[in-house]
């Protein structure tokens, strides 16, 4: 026969506490009692400024920011045709013999637009790899190095092989370009 032993609790102001409970001495023993010193050291807080402590926070660092970046539209990297790569080479000589030395970057200030593919760098993305993101910079060309493969416009180095179109800005046409060109 199994017999059934109740479990013993004690009943404090209401609440049931088995006798076990590890905390049943703090629990009797109630809040802590301070002196009158301690209340005038540490007062107590308004609720309006206590609610400042409930504020929200960024509990995981960077969490926010791996969610914005899985935001991103990662488009393949187009191929350019035969005629647009004569073009885009044209280009980038009449740009290198414009900004050939920095005293010439400096007098012509050649301004342009250059779209480019920029390749997926999150590595837990699908895209990496695979696909990326057309960016557009405007500034002026300071130089174009057909050794290093890059350009430099405004403050940013970009790969020639990323480069998909360049448009001549405000300061220069194509036209006075290759004016330049055959009079330089």
């Amino acid at each position: 026969m199994i017999s059934f032993v109740p479990p013993r609790v004690l009943s404090l102001n209401g609440l049931e506490v088995p006798v076990d409970f590890p905390y049943l001495s703090a629990i009797i023993q109630g809040p802590p009692k301070y002196d009158c010193d301690f209340y005038l050291k540490h007062p107590k807080m308004e609720p309006g400024k206590r609610a400042k402590i409930f504020a929200p926070f960024d509990a995981l660092d960077g969490y926010s920011d791996a969610v914005r970046r899985k935001d991103v539209q990662y488009v393949p990297r187009a191929e350019l045709s035969e005629d647009e790569c004569e073009e885009l080479n044209e280009a980038l000589k009449k740009l290198r013999d414009l900004t050939f030395h920095h005293e010439n970057a400096r007098r012509n200030r050649v301004m342009v637009s250059v779209t480019f593919f920029t390749p997926c760098e999150d590595e837990n993305s699908f895209s990496f790899g695979l696909r990326g993101i057309y960016e557009t910079i405007s500034g002026v060309c300071w130089n174009v190095d057909f050794v290093g493969k890059t350009m430099t416009v405004a403050e940013t180095v970009v790969p020639l092989d990323c480069v998909k179109r360049i448009e001549w800005g405000a300061g220069h046409s194509e036209a006075e370009a290759e004016t330049e060109q055959t009079m330089g």
